[in-house]
């Protein structure tokens, strides 16, 4: 699944870097979530970080797989802020805006990681 470092071009380590970038905001999310959790609160920010977690892990080894994780984290993120603060936007905002743009960003490295997907392939036949 994952091609060696050589190999990258601008768009692969750009999608590596976003990747280790997820994995970093996973587990600040998920180190915060816990301490919630312990205090009585929201599970919401230990789930979201364990799905930014696997997702940029999934990313980093070129699997569109984290593509996905990463919109379920999303679609889990807008029921949640939907639930918490209803159809408020000046609410709605402060706790989507982040992940709609980092959803932007994922929607753009997808074609350097289909074609990572496919060279790795080839690469393995």
């Amino acid at each position: 699944m994952a091609t060696d470092n050589a190999s990258r071009s601008v768009g692969g380590w750009f999608l590596l870097v976003f990747a280790i970038i997820l994995i970093i905001l996973g587990l600040i999310l998920a180190a915060g979530g816990i301490w919630l959790v312990t205090l009585g609160g929201s599970w919401y920010y230990l789930i979201a970080g364990l799905g930014l977690i696997i997702s940029g892990g999934l990313m980093a080894r070129d699997s569109l797989t984290g593509v996905w994780v990463y919109f379920l984290v999303l679609l889990g993120t807008l029921i949640w802020a939907l639930w918490e603060v209803g159809l408020s936007p000046w609410e709605l905002l402060p706790r989507v805006f982040g992940y709609i743009v980092l959803g932007v960003i994922v929607l753009a490295l997808m074609p350097t990681l289909k074609r990572r997907q496919v060279t790795s392939r080839q690469a393995a036949t």
